[in-house]
Formats: C-alpha cells, structure tokens, sequence
C-alpha cells in the first residue's frame, strides 16, 4: 500500500503547496510563493497551526483586509505573468465573504490565485456555530457557496482524504493557461483539525508543465491566408500575448510586414511604446492613433484577447462589413468571437510559426502608422501644456458642472493643476522601468491613453473587472513580485477611500511602494458618464452637509500610518516630491491636488453602450437615449 504519514488536513496542504513547480520553456521554478492570511474563527487552529510549525519555504504575510491581501495576490500573479501564485486563508462567514470580490477580480482577469476560505463544520454537531448562515431550505448551505460564481474551480472538503483529489483538480486549472484563474477549496474547520493517514508520495515533488500548444497546419494555412490577402491588418495585443511572452514575436510581425500595433488594457506594455509601430491603447479608452487605424482596418489580428466592451467600444469600432477577424488564443471560446478565424494556440508559438510563412507580405500602410503616431504624440503634448484658465478653461462638461463651479473647486482644493498634465509630469520623471498600477475611477482612461510605457511589463491595469480598491493592494503585489523596481499606485481618491489597508501590509514587512493619489473630490468617472447622458450632478460629488466641497488631507492620513508624505498642487512641486520619493526606503503618498473635469476626453471610436432612461422628464436624458438607439441599430449583435 506504500508509505504513509499521519497529517491533519490543514498540514497535508501545506506540505502539498510546498512540493508544487512549475515548467515554462525548461525552466522549473516553484509555484506557490507563498500564503496571505487573516486568522480567525475556522482558520487558526487549523491552517494557522500547520503554518506556524511547519511551513517548508512558503512565505507567510498577514493581511489586514481579506479583499485586499487577495488583490495582492492577483496583482503578484499577474506581474509574475501567471508562473507563480499565492494561496489566500480567510476565516469563517464575515472573513470569507471579504474575498469573493477579489475571487471576481482574478477570475475576470484570467489570473490564478488559491482561495482557501474556511467553513462550518463539516460534521454539523455544533451547528449553528459562530458567523455561520442558516436557511430553511439546506442545511450544506454556507457563505463560501458564494465562490462559486467567481471560481474557474470550487470544492469543499468534508473529509481529510477529499483533499489530495480536490488539490490535484485545482492545481490543474491554475496552471492550464485557457482555464486559469481563481481556484477555491473550502475548508471546514473541524475537517482542517482532522487527521488522516495520507500516502507519502501524494506529497513528492509535482512538476506542472505548461506545454506551448501548437497551430495546426490548417489553422497556419489559414491565418497566413488572412494576413497575406489582407492590406491593412492591425495587431490587436491582449493580456494573453503578454502572459504568453510572446513581445519579440509580435515585434518581428510588425516589423516584417510593417503592421501597427494597438493594446487592450491587458496586453499594454507586452511591447513598449517607443516601438514606432505601437499606437497605444485602442477602444473606449484609446488613443485617437490606435483608434483609427482599427476603425480602417481590413483585418484585425486579436491576439490573447477577450474583445470586452472597453476594446471594441461596445461593438462599434469594428467595421464589420470590410473588416474580418483572425483571432489567436488558447482559450478556443474567446477564439470564437466576431466569427473570426479561429488559431487555437499559445500567443508566442503561433506568431513564430506565422512569422516563417508569410513570406515578403507588406501591409499598405507605408508611411500612414508613423503620421498616425506623431498625430497621437502631438495631442498628448497639448494635452501636457494644457492649463487651467478661471476665465475660459471650456471643459467638455455638461450644465451642471460650469465654470463658477470648477472656480469654486480650485478655490476648496487650492489648486489649479489639470489632471492630465500631472500624469503626464509623473510619467517624465519615474523610473523607465518602475510598475504603474491603476484600476478604477477616470485615472485607467487617462493611464491607458497618456502612459507611455518605455519597458515591457512595466504597465498594470486592471481593468477586466475594474475593482476599486485594487490600486494599493495591487501595487503591494507588484513590489513582492519585482521587488528590484520600484511600484506605483495611481489611485483616486475615491479608490483610496474604498481600500487602502494593505498600506499598513507594506509598511510591515518593509515592501516599499509609492501612491499617487489624485484627489479630485469626488467620483469623477461617474460624474462623468451621468452628466455626459443627460443628468445632473447627483451623488459623485463629495460635499458636505452645508454643500461645500471637502478637502480631505490625504497626506496627513499617510502620514499617520507612517508614510513618507507630499502634497502638492503644482508641476514643481510635483517634480521634486516624486524624485525625493525615488530616494525613500520606506513606502510614500504623493498626495496630488487635482481639479475635476480635467481628465483625457473620448476620442472616436470611443463610444460605450450604457442603459440610459428611455422614459424621463428630462429633454437632455431623452436625447441621450435616442442617440443611444440610433447608434445601436447600426451595432453588430453577435
């Protein structure tokens, strides 16, 4: 029958996690970095206990909010290019509960992470025990039921011998690169406590490797087809063209046969925009470049991409009837979309085997993607020279939102600085090879338009599920990721008040990370979409009780968790606190005053399909409602 060894369920993991690698290209290297932990009521005494005693060379990091010790898990993954990971512990009920939004985050992302969230007791004796939910209608009901929406895998292990068929599962689908994502394995806490005689070679070394899969010969044919009959093909990069490694590959395409490059959230930065082909971000948020060059495209090349809304700016970018599609993925779902030519692939292995068959292929662009490219970098310096004017600043803003008022906020905030021309400051000063991480509010418009990133992998945005809070804890997972670069979070003050507890994370374990915080006093983003669709101001403001603007000291807040602190309202100022910042050991807050409105404006190609009233009161509602329709009739469906 073998060896065997006497472990609780909780050791038996850990001893698990410690044994697990993965294989890349030949190169082995462990898995499991390690395990981010709240401990509490159902995770203590079990997996508390094995961590303490024994737990090999897992890393081991107190989080101080379970969502966000789990978004610094995403964002370490993700930086990682998915070939490492953390598990996440949490304890019953409440504690759990806290991680299905970050469970959502990685799993719109694609990225893996192990969510451990403890349980009731498997053997329901003391039932109902403490945080536990009951319902009339099932007593195997729980908290962690709600995982499963938000998991590429869920199990739950009501006895100590379903763990070894439960890990085996879950690690598969960590580490397959077309299902990865969240993985979850309940853990009951009395089932966590027991132990069990388990075989000794469940726990022998376990080397996952992740094979680079192949075109087909029919899928080659085929793709090189598309590409060598078409005349002005757009290399649309995704997230999976960055995971897959495939920058070099993607260069010597665009390069060969003079194709422009474009980028969705994910894929920005796989190749750095210095490259003269790289038009930036494309969609809602794109540049005006990248945006008509996939507008007047004959063929677009979606490569390790998803196609959300905020790529395709809700279905309207595309010129379906002279545009075809040839769409490159593992994933052969996400290949099916747009009824493009389906290469069910790694990013890296179909490009280089594309790149041996095309022969002498030259696009037809000559000289256009350069001139589309200093047109972009032309309006970026506009937009960097761009100052406010008390008298005549003309923001794109609705009724509401006049030039009294945004008087009225330079004056509360004490600033005249526009947003635009800060990010853009920043960008010139840091480090060419630091981490930027953003996620949320109007800052992920600018990031993916203004942000020129001049390194590959140096650009992380979160933008599949667009997760307020994401920013701090992000920046945390970076910095434990490549802790040789320095780590930005470029966060709102809106985010920043909706999560910043990993600060305190950081600060503990000595993992420097710098925030820049723009604070506009409000929620810019949403205040944007319901003026620019008719509506007032209602609700995104942050005003007091006698309606005034509130002017927060962000920096003071910092300050008092211990942050080296700055705050600033001008160029100069800003200039000096980033370099001064560069010099710091300990983590910092760059507190920047902004005015609202003042953010980067859509440009065409940019729409986004939002459910606007089509009944109201409101002439300007009533408008935006019948400009939504019309453009949806126009709109591919499918």
């Amino acid at each position: 029958m073998g060896e065997k060894i006497r472990l609780t369920t909780a050791q038996a993991l850990v001893k698990f996690l410690n044994q697990q690698y993965i294989s890349v290209d030949g190169v082995e290297t462990p898995f499991v970095e390690g395990v981010f932990h709240i401990y509490g009521h159902g995770n203590v005494l079990g997996l508390g206990e094995a961590l303490e005693n024994n737990p090999g060379r897992l890393k081991s990091y107190q989080g101080k909010n379970e969502q966000g010790m789990a978004h610094a898990a995403t964002a370490f993954a993700r930086q990682n290019l998915r070939q490492k990971i953390f598990a996440v512990s949490a304890s019953a009920g409440p504690g759990s509960a806290n991680l299905v939004t970050a469970a959502g985050t990685a799993f719109a992302n694609n990225i893996p992470v192990l969510f451990l969230p403890a349980d009731t007791f498997a053997t329901r004796q003391p039932d109902p025990v403490l945080q536990q939910l009951e319902h009339e209608h099932s007593t195997d009901l729980t908290t962690n039921e709600a995982f499963k929406a938000v998991s590429r895998y869920w199990d739950r292990i009501d006895r100590p011998e379903q763990l070894m068929s439960a890990l085996i599962r879950a690690f598969e689908v960590l580490t397959n690169p077309a299902t990865t994502g969240p993985a979850t394995i309940c853990l009951p806490q009395d089932v966590e406590a027991m132990a069990y005689d388990y075989p000794v070679s469940f726990f022998n070394k376990r080397v996952h490797y992740v094979d680079r899969k192949l075109p087909t010969q029919r899928e080659l044919d085929g793709a090189v087809a598309a590409i060598t009959q078409s005349k002005r093909p757009v290399l649309l990069v995704g997230g999976g063209a960055k995971y897959s490694e495939a920058r070099e590959e993607l260069v010597a395409l665009s390069e060969k046969a003079n194709i422009p490059i474009v980028e969705t959230h994910a894929g920005k930065s796989t190749v750095e925009f210095t490259h003269p082909n790289n038009l930036g971000g494309n969609g809602i948020l794109g540049t005006s470049a990248a945006n008509k060059a996939v507008m007047n495209a004959d063929l677009i090349i979606g490569i390790g991409t998803r196609y959300t809304d905020f790529t395709t700016s809700s279905r309207t970018l595309f010129d379906f009837d002279n545009t075809t599609f040839l769409n490159i993925n593992v994933n052969r779902g996400q290949a099916y979309k747009f009824d493009g030519f389906q290469v069910v692939a790694d990013a890296k292995a179909a490009l280089q085997s594309i790149n041996k068959n095309i022969g002498d292929y030259q696009s037809s662009y000559g000289e256009e993607t350069a001139s589309l490219k200093q047109e972009w970098e032309n309006e970026r310096n506009r937009l960097a020279a761009t100052e406010f004017n008390r008298n005549d600043f003309k923001p794109e803003i609705a009724d509401h939102f006049n030039q009294e008022i945004l008087n009225d906020y330079a004056d509360a905030l004490k600033t005249e600085l526009t947003q635009t021309e800060a990010l853009i400051k920043v960008n010139d000063v840091v480090d060419s090879d630091a981490i930027v991480i953003s996620s949320a509010g109007s800052l992920p418009g600018d990031m993916q338009r203004i942000w020129n990133a001049n390194v590959a992998n140096t650009f992380h945005l979160e933008y599949g599920y667009s997760c307020m809070g994401y920013e701090i804890a992000g920046a945390l997972g970076a910095k434990l990721a490549k802790p040789e670069q320095e780590s930005y979070a470029v966060v709102g003050d809106g985010s920043f008040l909706m999560l910043h507890s990993e600060i305190v994370t950081a600060l503990q374990y000595d993992k420097k990370i710098n925030l820049l915080l723009f604070d506009n006093s409000g929620f810019g983003c949403i205040n944007n979409l319901q003026m620019d669709h008719g509506n007032g101001s209602t609700g995104t403001e942050f005003r007091n009780a006698n309606n005034e603007i509130m002017n927060i000291d962000y920096a003071k807040i910092g300050e008092g968790y211990g942050l080296k602190t700055y705050s600033v309202n001008n160029l100069k100022d800003l200039t000096a606190a980033v370099e001064d910042a560069k010099k710091q050991t300990v983590s910092t807050l760059i507190e920047i005053k902004v005015l609202p409105k003042t953010m980067t404006d859509g440009y065409d190609g940019s729409w986004w399909n939002v459910g606007v009233a089509e009944v109201s009161e409101k002439e300007s509602v009533q408008k935006a409602a019948a400009e939504r329709q019309q453009i949806l009739d126009n709109a591919r469906q499918y």
